[in-house]
């Protein structure tokens, strides 16, 4: 089974929100998925509350071999310089 980490989309037409899911690659965008391990909000105006995930979650499905979508990688590299910021 070939995993993918990608969005899936909620919220009404113009507000979108969305969830961070790893699923199988065969399944629908909105469909099925194995584990939610965050949530992204573009339209939040506090650019901490944009994005949340759960990086030990993420680092668990990236080391099992789940490939992240082109927009989910971004997202990651994100998260990762936002706790490294916090860390300093």
């Amino acid at each position: 089974m070939a995993v993918k980490i990608r969005l899936q989309r909620g919220g009404a037409t113009h507000a979108p929100y969305y969830r961070v899911v790893v699923a199988d690659q065969r399944s629908p965008r909105d469909g099925r998925f194995v584990e939610k391990i965050g949530t992204y909000d573009p339209k939040n105006k506090d650019e901490g509350k944009q994005l949340n995930l759960e990086m030990e979650r993420v680092e668990y499905w990236l080391g099992v071999g789940a490939q992240p979508s082109d927009t989910v990688r971004s997202l990651i590299k994100k998260a990762r310089r936002k706790a490294a910021a916090a860390a300093e």
